[in-house]
């Protein structure tokens, strides 16, 4: 049986019940009626439910999603060429920089990769059993107990790829297909490029099956035929997840020292699949992306990224907390604690609290690279995505893929697998040169 993840609409309704709730909006009405023609809340973790549903039901769930959407106040910005005024030519350090950025993101989201979707009990259950808490380096199944291994299995998908033991390289993954798929924007369209530019790029060389969440459903309503940037709201419960924001980097490394115009990158290319915060979450990570590649310092770079998302929303003030208790608090479990206290309403994939651990992981770490690292992934929520960002930031700040541990970057062996055409195989210090290119292209 077929249960294709992230887009049956007895699945959505779930979510969109939620993600409205958690917009201010009531839902009441909504939630009642669902329940009690026996549908269900979305499933907690995984992309689907297990069981068919009968076909009255599965209408009844599309009916109240088109509902809920015409219930919603205003209309989706239409995509805009915005102009920022041009940064200086980046120095001739940026290439290093980037070389280390790109290494970063690799470790970052390679460490986080075999504990995705586990919760924060299991994560640490996992690594103090093997004598590895606080996270300090891989994780690995060395020494675990098989009661333990029983009650948190690891990431099925991962785990043959990404323990101690068994890394040979960086494998596929989403949180580093899209940079090469923003890279490959950059060198057809210029940073001028549109949502629509992202729209047909995705189309001619983004498998469907590599997408999940919010760009899966983006996907499918560029298939049916809906327009950008109407192809983030339709029926789209998941357009104030994560996935814009995972997909920023690549617009602060070719802004460095301009983050306004890294911003305005990342909304335009977040705007196909994501809405408010999601669109926010983009906007923040490139902004400190773009500061932090001038050699700032991991403070002063969030500030940055503080200084283009709005002051009044859900979004600002959950980074604006984390990076308080992060900067006021010793013991990082005790942040993540809070953290996870604060945000028990928000999905382990949504934007909030994810855009918060990655910022109290930089703030305590305080531009240590294997802290930045190893504290993103220890917060839990999407372990992977936000080993993968910080460790991007992390990288910049230090500056030179030298200056990273040995223990992290040599597994790598410089070799990225992936199925977006054209990169299967290619090194970082590659993608550091294609990616220097485009920052210095006008």
């Amino acid at each position: 049986m077929l249960r294709l993840t992230w887009v049956q609409p007895e699945d959505l309704i779930g979510h969109e019940l939620r993600q409205l709730a958690l917009e201010g909006y009531d839902v009441s009405s909504a939630r009642t009626r669902w329940l009690a023609a026996g549908g269900h809340p979305a499933p907690e973790r995984a992309g689907a439910s297990a069981e068919l549903t009968d076909p009255a039901l599965r209408g009844l769930a599309l009916r109240l999603l088109d509902e809920l959407a015409s219930a919603q106040h205003g209309t989706p910005r239409v995509p805009v060429r915005d102009t920022a005024a041009p940064a200086p030519l980046p120095d001739p350090a940026h290439l290093h920089r980037l070389h280390a950025a790109w290494l970063g993101r690799a470790v970052g989201c390679l460490l986080g990769k075999p504990v995705e979707k586990l919760p924060l009990e299991g994560i640490r259950r996992l690594a103090q059993a093997a004598g590895n808490w606080p996270l300090n380096t891989w994780f690995t199944e060395r020494g675990v107990p098989a009661d333990v291994l029983r009650s948190y299995p690891w990431n099925r998908r991962s785990a043959p790829t990404s323990l101690a033991e068994n890394i040979d390289g960086m494998p596929e993954d989403d949180d580093l297909n899209y940079p090469l798929l923003g890279l490959l924007l950059l060198q057809r369209h210029g940073k001028a490029f549109t949502t629509t530019d992202v729209a047909k790029l995705w189309l001619d060389e983004l498998p469907a099956g590599r997408t999940f969440t919010a760009e899966r459903v983006a996907y499918r309503n560029l298939l049916d035929g809906i327009e950008p940037p109407h192809t983030a709201r339709h029926r789209n419960p998941f357009r104030e997840w994560i996935g814009a924001l995972i997909r920023a980097d690549i617009h602060g490394w070719t802004n460095p020292g301009n983050p306004h115009a890294a911003a305005a990158q990342a909304r335009r290319d977040a705007e196909l699949s994501h809405t408010g915060n999601g669109v926010h979450g983009a906007e923040f990570i490139a902004a400190v992306i773009a500061e932090a590649a001038t050699g700032a310092d991991v403070h002063r770079a969030i500030e940055a990224g503080l200084g283009v998302v709005p002051q009044d929303t859900q979004l600002h003030h959950a980074i604006t907390h984390a990076r308080r208790l992060a900067a006021a608090t010793a013991d990082f479990d005790t942040v993540v604690d809070e953290l996870h206290r604060t945000h028990a309403g928000h999905h382990w994939v949504h934007v909030i609290p994810n855009t918060a651990a990655i910022t109290a992981a930089l703030t305590h770490a305080d531009g240590d690279f294997t802290h930045s690292v190893t504290r993103a992934v220890s917060a839990g929520w999407d372990t992977d995505s936000n080993g993968a960002t910080a460790g991007s930031v992390a990288g910049l700040i230090a500056g030179h893929a030298d200056r990273l541990p040995a223990r992290w970057t040599d597994p790598l062996r410089n070799h990225l697998s992936t199925t977006v055409a054209g990169f299967d195989g290619i090194g970082f210090d590659t993608l550091a040169q294609l990616t220097d290119r485009e920052a210095r292209r006008p």
